[in-house]
């Protein structure tokens, strides 16, 4: 009996290890982006999809300088974008 009671408390320990895992990863897909060096010198922004997006230091900053314009556009152009909302 004492091994079965072992066994139980063990499949109980890991059944609150997957779980206290899966809030974990949960947490960690809604708190945002994260940001990388690579090997080459450019910076990648994970987070945004499937894929890191990399541009080198000059391209993020001309970015950085077009975002008021590239907002504008977006909501100007929203009704004709595919939103992640959006159903299928």
């Amino acid at each position: 009996m004492a091994d079965e009671n072992k066994a139980s408390q063990s499949k109980e320990e890991l059944m609150a290890r997957i779980a206290e895992l899966e809030k974990q990863a949960g947490a960690k897909k809604r708190t945002g982006l994260e940001f990388r060096v690579g090997e080459k010198g450019g910076v990648s922004v994970y987070g945004l999809g499937r894929f890191p997006v990399t541009l080198y230091y000059e391209q993020w900053i001309r970015l950085l300088e077009a975002a008021e314009g590239l907002r504008t556009y977006l909501e100007e152009n929203k009704g004709s974008l595919k939103l992640k909302d959006q159903q299928k």
